[in-house]
């Protein structure tokens, strides 16, 4: 099992940040929770931190837990662990993600996401 953090950042106007992953990448042209794979020995809050300033270039206050989810993708089964975070300093800029944007909650069913961030979606929609 590989295990993934995924940041909730919300902006001061209450908006979410969600990320395209770029064709060439698994679960290519799906939306997504920012964040990646956690390191040997990494806790997921350091992985949000490390994983933000290398993917987006910016930095990440990481806050609550927000809930975990085991998704099987069949090759691979990953157990996604979500934190709420709030965006501190940087300007975006995409490494692994070829599109972003900052979204209402509701707007969340909008966007195909991967699999593994959709009971993510549904959550935030309900609140």
């Amino acid at each position: 099992m590989i295990r993934v953090a995924a940041a909730i950042i919300e902006n001061e106007q209450g908006l979410l940040l969600i990320a395209r992953r770029k064709p060439d990448k698994s679960q290519g042209g799906q939306w997504e929770f920012p964040g990646g794979k956690l390191e040997e020995g990494e806790s997921p809050e350091a992985c949000l931190r490390r994983e933000l300033m290398e993917e987006m270039g910016i930095e990440i206050a990481v806050g609550a837990f927000f809930g975990q989810h085991d998704h099987d993708y069949g090759a691979v089964h990953i157990q996604l662990i979500a934190y709420q975070a709030r965006h501190v300093a940087g300007e975006i800029r995409l490494v692994d993600h070829d599109r972003y944007e900052w979204v209402e909650a509701k707007q969340l069913s909008n966007y195909p996401f991967a699999p593994a961030d959709i009971a993510f979606v549904h959550r935030l929609m309900e609140s």
